[in-house]
């Protein structure tokens, strides 16, 4: 956040006095950024909506009004997860969605993984036309085992569904096992507000992410614009996740687990050297959500659950420097 502008009519007999005041007071709020935005964070969403995963389930209320909400999701399981928020036609529930649309899912996902991808992907034709009409209105992006993620998004009034489609090692998705929720958002408006966020990102299908300042460590508010929003070769959209790399991480192996309509692409277990830290899943064109992350120095990755996100330009990775170092995108090494 950018310090307060300051307007003083200072006699000349004080000014000596009050202006190194303002010098350090000035000095003093640039150094302290980040606590302040976290501090209105606080401020505008006091009441944040908690949502835990103890295996293959979401633990959540079950209505909240429209509006800003802010979501921490604390992943208990053994397995990775995310949690994205299905807005559904008037007439449709999750009941539909397990009659119409899991079992198709599933069944063109156990073609593929028989080595018939084309058969797979026809499978996909036979979705209702209903479907088409979900609008995916964001959510936490991947987290790994006993890692926690906090997701600020604006709802609107409807019925949503909250899923999670990572594969377990036998390749049945999550949720065909059950890990889906109804969250009704009701017409009540909430008094949240949107983040004042320290690092700005954006994603698109021409520019991939990108984004307006060195990151550096410490605790993080990031804002993530989605300039539009296409169906990929997987027929997923674009989302930004932050990952953690520790120095055995395998980018090559990362980039290809990202992609849910390759055979081993979103299956437990996730890429070694991997962590999965949240960010924001799945919006709409020109909509905004927001993700806070608290970084360490070491190696991080920005990613989008699209295959070839590098060619994309949606797989940055990027450096989180020592307190006394400048910020730079780095070289991850390749194995």
């Amino acid at each position: 956040m950018s310090p307060h502008s300051f307007s003083l009519r200072i006699r000349p007999i004080l000014s000596l006095i009050l202006l190194p005041i303002l010098f350090y007071s000035l000095s003093a709020c640039k150094k302290n950024k980040n606590q302040v935005s976290n501090a209105q964070m606080r401020l505008h969403n006091k009441d944040i909506i908690e949502v835990v995963t103890q295996n293959m389930d979401f633990q959540a209320v079950d209505t909240i009004p429209s509006g800003w909400h802010t979501f921490r999701y604390t992943n208990k399981s053994k397995e990775p997860h995310f949690f994205l928020l299905d807005k559904y036609p008037e007439d449709k529930t999750i009941k539909d969605a397990e009659r119409e649309v899991m079992p198709i899912f599933q069944q063109g996902m156990d073609l593929i993984n028989e080595g018939k991808p084309a058969e797979g992907f026809a499978t996909l034709n036979s979705l209702p036309n209903w479907f088409f009409k979900v609008v995916f209105s964001g959510g936490s992006a991947l987290v790994s085992p006993g890692e926690q993620s906090v997701t600020t998004l604006f709802l609107e009034p409807g019925y949503y569904v909250m899923e999670c489609y990572v594969k377990m090692s036998n390749g049945m998705f999550h949720s065909t096992m059950g890990m889906t929720k109804e969250l009704i958002v009701t017409q009540e408006l909430s008094n949240g507000k949107p983040l004042v966020p320290d690092v700005k990102l954006t994603i698109s299908s021409t520019e991939g992410i990108s984004y307006n300042t060195p990151i550096q460590n410490g605790h993080q508010v990031f804002s993530v614009f989605f300039k539009d929003q296409i169906s990929h070769e997987n027929f997923v959209g674009h989302d930004v996740n932050l990952v953690r790399l520790d120095k055995n991480a395998d980018v090559n192996h990362l980039e290809k687990w990202m992609n849910w309509a390759a055979p081993e692409g979103l299956m437990n277990p996730a890429p070694e050297g991997v962590t999965f830290l949240g960010g924001v899943n799945d919006l709409p064109k020109g909509k905004t959500g927001y993700f806070n992350a608290n970084l360490a120095p070491g190696h991080y990755a920005f990613i989008a659950e699209v295959p070839n996100a590098r060619s994309k330009k949606m797989f940055h990775v990027f450096t989180v420097p020592e307190p006394t170092q400048e910020a730079k995108n780095t070289p991850f090494p390749q194995k």
